[in-house]
């Protein structure tokens, strides 16, 4: 038998490398390492696989104090003595639900091996395209049968924009992934690279013979060390397979890769950004036209895809476009990939064919929210993207859907939120990145979401006024009508989106001077419940401000006018007596 540990950084974030060491300090030598599959939830994990890396058994949840007895398990040939640590069948159900093509080797290979990487048919796409000359109109082609649109948020087509890089005048044309994957609550691109860095690079090798393109970059964030580390090891695997460099497997097709790692501006995200940035330059948007396939890295041609879109590629050439395109919906083919967050019991990586429902994902997928609490909303494609409420949540799951809720796609965040989240906060906290995050380079943004902060943080602190709705609208189609880029055009979504499902949270704000969510402290209301009230006196015992009184075994009550709204009685307050409004 054979042990490996998922190491992606949610992982080792949870202790993945300590488990390993105490696994190899109780004598197991024959550990090996993977990615992250995707069930964050669950982290550290430890896969049991036998001689040929089927998996016999998945244990999670495991601590380094675990590893004397999982040895123990190994060494009897009997893993019921860990049977405490066994994977439940319903929290195996979250892979079970998915279908996973960009995800299809993560948390399975190991990432720091080509030879790993290979024996899952790995670098056969392109193989099979330089050794039967398959020209690269006929690539193009293929993945326009696909229908495999961009995944970093756009939609774009992806045969689109190879075919206009292809065609594009200029003796030398380039290659570049958008590895800058900024939105809160995103890790797609991230969990893609240290969990299957080869995957990336066969799909922009096929990418780059498509375009005719010689030269490729990957842009990533240097927040991403893991990522860089297994991406370089990779490239350097593959060029000493010659499968990167000149004449690649004895062909006249040449292809040099290499990464450049950004500074972490979310505006990079945005293609002209992020070129101005490879260039050297400060990361501010190009006026388009021209675009990118025209005049892109050094105002040569250039083709720009995110990281998703590339792992599909080689999976594409490989098994037909038709097969892609079977899977989705008539506008939106293909699979997705998502990351779900926040207040959901079961958190990770999701691949699965467009077309099922929010709900689908949220509730049978991630088994709902936690804690016990009711679904308000989700969050769709990060800063750029909208609030959905419980009213729209078996909205189907493709571009043209989520457009029409005011949301978006995006690179794939999924962010649930439940009843105790103020969506005015909510559309404060994303308005707060993106006006930290504008370039400045245009009025619109620099200025305009600047003022939509101001006044969101004026209404979540008590001081809100008549009017401010209105003039929160208008500035909104203002920043939208007039920003360069699309990190302002869809600033404003947040903000829309709230005010659209959720306006009688802001009007209670502003008339009332009240949060329905409780969460917005300027607007606390601690009281206590008489009725469930034991008189136990820890409340006025832990209140910094002495604003708390009563007899032992009596009710108790808060002096609003001295209470300072930290909290502290509710957190001591065993009976739920304490509520605040």
């Amino acid at each position: 038998m054979r042990v490996v540990i998922g190491e992606g950084s949610c992982g080792i974030a949870s202790g993945a490398k300590k488990v390993r060491q105490a696994l190899e300090s109780s004598g197991i030598s024959n550990i090996g390492v993977t990615g992250c599959i995707g069930m964050c939830f669950l982290e550290p994990i430890v896969d049991i696989l036998d001689d040929e890396g089927s998996l016999i058994k998945r244990l999670v949840k495991v601590s380094q104090n675990d590893a004397p007895r999982i040895a123990q398990a190994l060494g009897a040939d009997d893993l019921s003595i860990v049977e405490d640590l066994w994977i439940r069948p319903e929290d195996a159900a979250f892979l079970e639900k998915q279908t996973r093509i960009a995800l299809r080797n993560c948390g399975v290979i190991d990432p720091e091996s080509i030879e790993s990487y290979r024996s899952r048919g790995g670098y056969e796409a392109i193989e099979k395209i330089l050794s039967s000359g398959i020209k690269p109109e006929d690539v193009i082609e293929e993945i326009k049968l696909s229908g495999l649109a961009g995944r970093g948020g756009a939609g774009f087509p992806t045969w689109f924009k190879w075919n206009a890089a292809r065609n594009a005048r200029g003796d030398e044309k380039y290659l570049i992934c958008n590895a800058d994957e900024g939105d809160p609550g995103a890790f797609m691109d991230r969990a893609i690279i240290e969990g299957d860095p080869h995957t990336l690079i066969e799909g922009m090798l096929i990418a780059a013979y498509a375009i005719g393109a010689s030269r490729a970059f990957v842009y990533v964030r240097a927040e991403y060390p893991l990522a860089i580390t297994r991406l370089e090891r990779a490239i350097a695997q593959a060029n000493e397979a010659g499968l990167l460099g000149e004449n690649i497997l004895g062909t006249t097709f040449s292809c040099n890769l290499r990464i450049k790692a950004g500074a972490g501006a979310f505006v990079c995200g945005e293609e002209t950004a992020l070129i101005e940035s490879l260039e050297g330059s400060r990361g501010m948007p190009r006026l388009k036209p021209p675009f990118p396939a025209e005049k892109g890295f050094t105002q040569k041609p250039s083709n720009i895809n995110n990281v998703e879109t590339f792992a599909n590629v080689a999976w594409i050439i490989k098994n037909g476009g038709a097969e892609f395109a079977k899977l989705g919906t008539e506008n939106s083919k293909g699979t997705k990939v998502f990351a779900l967050t926040g207040k959901v019991k079961r958190g990770g990586l999701v691949e699965i064919p467009m077309g099922l429902t929010l709900r689908d994902v949220i509730f049978d997928i991630g088994d709902g929210v936690r804690d016990g609490k009711n679904f308000k909303a989700v969050q769709m494609g990060g800063p750029s993207g909208g609030c959905i409420p419980l009213s729209l949540l078996d909205t189907p799951i493709d571009y043209k859907a989520l457009s029409a809720t005011g949301a978006i796609m995006g690179s794939g965040g999924m962010v649930v939120m439940d009843e105790t989240t103020c969506m005015v906060n909510m559309a404060r906290f994303f308005l707060d990145f993106t006006a930290k995050e504008s370039c400045g380079k245009c009025v619109h943004c620099r200025i305009g979401t600047k003022r939509l902060y101001e006044i969101l943080t004026r209404i979540t602190s008590g001081e809100g006024k008549e009017g401010d709705v209105e003039l929160l609208e208008e500035l909104c189609e203002g920043i939208k009508d007039g920003a360069l880029c699309g990190l302002g055009q869809t600033a404003p979504n947040p903000v829309l989106t709230t005010l659209r499902y959720f306006k009688e949270e802001y009007i209670a704000h502003i008339a009332e001077k009240r949060c329905p969510a409780g969460e917005c402290a300027a607007l606390k209301r601690y009281e206590i419940d008489a009725a469930k009230c034991k008189g136990c006196t820890l409340c006025s015992k832990v209140c910094p401000a002495k604003a708390i009184s009563g007899d032992v075994k009596k009710a108790h009550v808060i002096d609003v006018a001295k209470c300072i709204k930290c909290g502290a009685c509710a957190e001591a307050c065993r009976f739920g007596a304490v509520r605040a409004g």
